[in-house]
Parts: structure tokens; sequence; C-alpha cells
């Protein structure tokens, strides 16, 4: 227990002067990995509290996703940060009483553990004895995301295919059309760099193993469509910055992104349909089969096909539709 405080104590205080650093970085490019920096220091914090499944998606979509946008925005913005006014003082006083207001709120928050916590008398009980016995699977944060709360993750994936659509409106101009500037960039990449090169052809298959791992392996262990999605996003992104834009449209082309986006939200929905006609509720899964268990496992197995399919069409179709402005 001491020695879990004292770790906690010290990636905090890293957590701490990362952030300082960043904010006084000029180098964007420094600002860049300095963030990604903070994204494995804050995935080392949720794995410190147990919370496996939101430190593997900090970890994918922080250090993963973010950073390598993040560097695929580098090449339209200069080196340095632009000099900037000095702060004024109502900025100031606002992020101090921000700050004092969360450090009184987090006063009021249970001790971490605590069995008399509210959540710990009432929800995590239930999940925690009916798991085995109506989903039956290890992983109960699947169990509870993918099946007890089915209907909150069907929002949350039309929530990011609504945004996708809306961003790749923004960055087409509104004409629908966000690939229109690719013919004529992003050709070579960064081959002329061979250690970035090497490395990438060593990396690139083991995160999209990985990738696939964690999507079909969701009810067992860590992991899930969404984080599988942004494993996959992260390095078809590395492979598209060291091989060019081409090359990677050639893998996965626009029209098979567009797709995959809107066919993932599908095929989530009409799993629940399906529960329907089979005479169930909708995203009940225990009637897709004879055996409840087993139909318990076919859908969450399929929804979160689903929503690793629309994870990785909407951010792939939004880094493409990035690169391609002028």
């Amino acid at each position: 227990m001491i020695t879990s405080l004292l770790i906690g104590i010290f990636l905090l205080s890293l957590l701490v002067v990362t952030a300082l650093a960043i904010v006084r970085a000029s180098d964007l490019f420094s600002a860049v990995m300095l963030s990604g920096i903070y994204s494995l220091l804050m995935a080392l914090n949720f794995f410190l509290l147990d919370a496996a499944d939101v430190a593997l998606t900090e970890a994918a979509v922080g250090a993963g996703v973010a950073t390598v946008l993040q560097l695929a925005a580098l090449r339209m913005a200069p080196a340095t940060e632009a000099r900037h006014r000095r702060a004024r003082g109502l900025a100031v006083a606002v992020v101090v009483v921000s700050t004092l207001l969360m450090i009184y709120a987090s006063f009021g928050q249970p001790t971490l553990g605590d069995p008399q916590a509210p959540p710990q008398q009432h929800v995590a009980p239930w999940y925690i004895e009916k798991t085995p016995e109506l989903v039956d699977i290890p992983n109960i944060v699947s169990a509870v995301l993918a099946s007890f709360r089915g209907y909150d993750t069907l929002g949350e994936v039309f929530v990011v295919l609504t945004a996708g659509i809306g961003v790749m409106f923004l960055l087409g101009g509104g004409r629908g059309k966000p690939f229109r500037g690719l013919d004529s960039q992003g050709e070579d990449g960064l081959q002329e760099h061979l250690i970035l090169k090497v490395v990438a052809r060593i990396l690139i298959p083991f995160i999209l193993l990985f990738g696939f791992f964690i999507q079909f392996h969701g009810e067992y262990s860590p992991g899930g469509g969404f984080q599988a999605g942004a494993l996959l996003v992260a390095g078809l992104i590395l492979y598209a910055l060291i091989r060019g834009e081409r090359r990677a449209l050639a893998v996965i082309p626009p029209r098979v992104l567009l797709w995959l986006s809107a066919g993932g939200a599908f095929l989530y929905g009409s799993v629940g349909v399906a529960g329907m006609l089979l005479g169930g509720e909708f995203l009940n899964y225990s009637v897709l089969a004879s055996d409840s268990i087993a139909g318990q496992h076919l859908g969450i197995l399929v929804i979160e096909l689903g929503v690793g399919m629309t994870v990785t069409g909407v951010l792939l179709s939004i880094f493409h539709a990035f690169a391609a402005r002028d």
C-alpha cells in the first residue's frame, strides 16, 4: 500500500513537471513529444488505480493517435511557437480559481478503495454478482459497457460517427470532398529518414497485431473496440507518415473508410434489431443463440467489432482529410 502510494505521488509529480514543460516549450516538436509523455504518465496512473481499460484507452488515443496527428500538423506549422503576449491578470485569476475549486471538490470524494462509497453499495456489487451468471466473461468492464449498458455504448458510437461527419465537412470546405487534395502531395512520406523507416517497419506489424488482439480478446482482458480502433489507427497513421498518403490510401481507400465508419454503427444497431426480431429486447443478446450465455458472447463480439470499425474509419478519415488540406 505504501509502495503504491509513493509510486502514485512520484507519477503525479512527473505529470506536473511535464505539464509545466509543455507550457514553457517554444519548440513545437518538443511540445508534441512531451504531450505524448504526459499521456503515457496518465495511463500509468490509471493502471495504478486498477483502471486497466481506461489506461489502455489513454495510451492508445493520447500517446498514440493524438501524437501522430500533432506530428502531421507540424508539417503545416512553423518549427517554433509564435511570440505571445504576457498573460493577462484575468486569465491567471480564472486558472487559479478553477484550480482551487477542483482541489476543494476533491475533498468530498470517497477515499480510494472505500467499501462504503455509494457506487460500492449500489451497482458495483450487482455487476460483480450477476456478470458470471448472466454474461459469464472474466472482464466485468466489457460486460458492463457492451451488455448491461449497451445503450450507452451505442450512443457513444453514434457520437463518434456524428463528430466524424462534422469534422469531415469542415475539412472538406462544406463540399463533402475532404480527400480532394491528396493527388498533389504525400507521395514519399518520410522515407528519406532511415531510422524512422526502419523503426516503423519493426513497430507497425506489432501495433496492428496488438490492436487485433485486444479487439477480439476484450472479453477476457482489458480492451475492446474503442481501444483496438485507436491502436489500429495509430499504426496506419504511422505507416502513412513514413510511406506517404497515396500508399496508405491504397491499403484502405477513402470509400472503404466511409463504409467502415457508417458500417460499424449500422452493425451495432443491427444486433439490437436482430434481438427484437428473435423475441427479445433491443440489445438483449441472450436470444441470439439457443444458450443465453452463448448469445451474450456472440452479441458482445459483434458489437465490439462494430465499435472498432467505426472508430477506425472515423479517425483515419479525419487524418487523411486533414493531411489533404493545402
